[in-house]
């Protein structure tokens, strides 16, 4: 079996949005190479479920990270896909978006815009 690259796991980070299938974080590396984060852009015509997966993931970055640069670690791939670029950003440059060891951090105005419930303290989901 071949050795996965290292990968932090973030202790205590939610690992998806209860009664969905929307999950936060990846419980081990991916054996077929590391999937790289790419933007995606949001569809307006989004579900109220996919807005409150998206809010809820950056309430969690917000609540357990702040506003200091933090590691991708276990974050998944496509979560952070939808954020990426506007809410996230690269916090190093150059920024490998297809390492576990890439650095990211919030856009705090860009996010308190986009999705001011996340910054609550208690969210409801």
């Amino acid at each position: 079996m071949p050795k996965l690259p290292d990968m932090t796991k973030h202790r205590g980070f939610p690992s998806g949005l209860p009664g969905t299938g929307y999950q936060f974080t990846i419980r081990r590396a991916n054996p077929k190479g590391v999937t790289p984060i790419v933007r995606r852009e949001r569809k307006r015509d989004s579900t109220p479920v996919e807005k409150l997966a998206d809010t809820a993931f950056l309430h969690a970055l917000w609540h357990y990270f702040g506003a200091e640069p933090f590691e991708r670690g276990n974050l998944d791939a496509g979560r952070l896909s939808w954020l990426f670029g506007r809410e996230v950003v690269p916090a190093e440059k150059p920024f490998d978006p297809a390492s576990y060891e890439a650095m990211l951090m919030i856009d705090e105005d860009v996010a308190r815009a986009s999705f001011p419930d996340a910054f609550q303290d208690d969210l409801e989901v």
